[in-house]
């Protein structure tokens, strides 16, 4: 699975600190964190026809995530809606669109690793592109990466940042090895989550996803987790193995990019029939019915 260049995004305008440029004339300093050490957090968000979904949950997690890296200035939840609605403007969006939201600690007075270097505010950046959702409807393929999650101790998960090389890592062993994505394990062997989403098994009409002892705090799957409980389906967090995900009736992954995407093979086990199952598909169903009808207005 590799995204394509979608023509729509050639004539993009971005946001860097409020300013609104050409994609072709974007670009932050060398001396900003994200440069010097991926020293920023980030959020995916997803525009559905002018509402995004979950907004504020993820602008929660995006100000968690500074104030845990310390940083010293953080823009209001107000000020970042506001920039985000200047930008789907100037590019004249309203559905399909994917946002990526980051933001660093902003601009050192010279290189180093010190936060103390930063003394001019954050910087925030605002990227929207038409995309659709990125995983192929069919069924994904999956490979069991050598490359594990550290724990919290080492680096806490909550922490949304933008230093990715982990999941870089596994995600050029999935390319190489031919499989769509890595799904990686954590450092007492059981699953975390794949490069870039959280997993889902089910067995016998019940559903079980792992722990996020060493992944982030999915807002895509709390809201299977809201759905499974308004619906009443049978939904467990546990330790999940990788003998659990062989011997599963189906998989799916979530996440905000690729929605829900059913998983067919994993190393070299068929899931279930090979087919993206019905409980895949019939939350798919229930969790499109929430994009259409829920989220906050940013387009009028």
């Amino acid at each position: 699975m590799l995204q394509r260049f979608d023509e729509q995004n050639r004539n993009l305008i971005v946001n860097i600190n409020g300013q609104l440029v050409h994609r072709d004339d974007a670009g932050i300093s060398p001396f900003d964190s994200a440069v010097q050490g991926g020293d920023a957090v980030w959020e995916g968000l997803r525009l559905y026809n002018g509402r995004i979904f979950k907004l504020y949950e993820h602008l929660d997690r995006l100000h968690r995530s500074a104030t845990a890296l310390s940083f010293p200035e953080i823009p209001s939840r107000e000020k970042i809606v506001d920039e985000i609605k200047r930008t789907l403007a100037a590019n004249k969006m309203r559905d399909g669109v994917h946002i990526r939201l980051t933001l660093t600690r902003g601009v050192k007075i010279t290189s180093g690793m010190d936060p103390r270097l930063n003394q001019s505010g954050p910087t925030l950046i605002v990227l929207a592109e038409h995309k659709a959702p990125v995983y192929a409807k069919t069924g994904l393929t999956l490979i069991t990466s050598k490359i594990r999650r550290p724990t919290p101790e080492i680096l806490d998960p909550r922490i949304h940042h933008a230093n990715l090389l982990n999941s870089i890592l596994a995600k050029i062993g999935a390319n190489n090895a031919g499989a769509d994505d890595a799904l990686m394990l954590d450092t007492d062997g059981f699953i975390a989550e794949t490069n870039a989403t959280h997993v889902f098994i089910v067995r016998n009409s019940e559903l079980a996803t792992s722990r996020v002892g060493a992944c982030p705090e999915g807002i895509t799957r709390a809201t299977i987790l809201e759905i499974c409980a308004a619906e009443r389906i049978a939904c467990t967090e546990t330790d999940l193995t990788l003998d659990d995900v062989y011997r599963a009736d189906e998989m799916f992954c979530t996440g905000t990019m690729g929605e829900l995407a059913g998983v067919i093979k994993v190393d070299d086990r068929i899931i279930g029939d090979g087919r993206v199952g019905l409980m895949t598909k019939r939350l798919s169903v229930l969790y499109a019915q929430r994009t259409a009808l829920e989220g906050v207005e940013v387009v009028e």
